[in-house]
């Protein structure tokens, strides 16, 4: 079977940026699965794997735009510290932030004695990203899989 609209899709990844760093990798009993156009992975590497099938092996280099966007340095504000409950702030901690387009994860990335930096953007934004992806399993998703949004049994969400 080939991948397409509706397809439960299990593969094995790897990550890396430009430079060949490695990012992140599924681990090596647990492949990532999804349904295929359903947006649940980036749109670039959704595009890369449509018509392919089990046992294909590529090595897909996915743009910015593609992926998780550009940086967009509106997301990067700072903050009045009276506005933040946690009294021990430091850089790098996560906090849920309330915007009038809904929940919006932010990272600290500065701090001073009046106020705190925080960043908006996705850790990945702004990167071309590589993946060196290898297809372990294509089927139809049954009903059950439709209805709920996710992967069912091995190597999906068990109930």
């Amino acid at each position: 079977m080939i991948i397409s609209q509706n397809s439960t899709v299990l593969f094995h990844y790897s990550l890396s940026d430009k430079s060949g760093n490695k990012i992140d990798s599924s681990p090596a009993d647990e492949p990532l699965s999804y349904i295929h156009g359903h947006g649940k992975i980036i749109p670039g590497l959704e595009k890369a794997m449509e018509g392919k099938k089990s046992g294909d092996v590529m090595i897909v280099t996915i743009e910015p735009k593609d992926a998780y966007g550009e940086r967009q340095e509106k997301m990067v504000q700072q903050i009045p510290r009276a506005s933040f409950q946690a009294e021990d702030i430091k850089v790098g901690m996560r906090f849920e932030a309330t915007t009038p387009n809904g929940a919006v994860s932010v990272v600290v990335t500065g701090l001073t004695e009046e106020t705190v930096t925080v960043d908006g953007n996705h850790a990945l934004a702004g990167k071309t990203l590589t993946f060196d992806i290898r297809i372990t399993e294509v089927r139809e998703a049954t009903e059950e899989e439709l209805a709920h949004g996710h992967v069912h049994g091995p190597g999906g969400h068990e109930h």
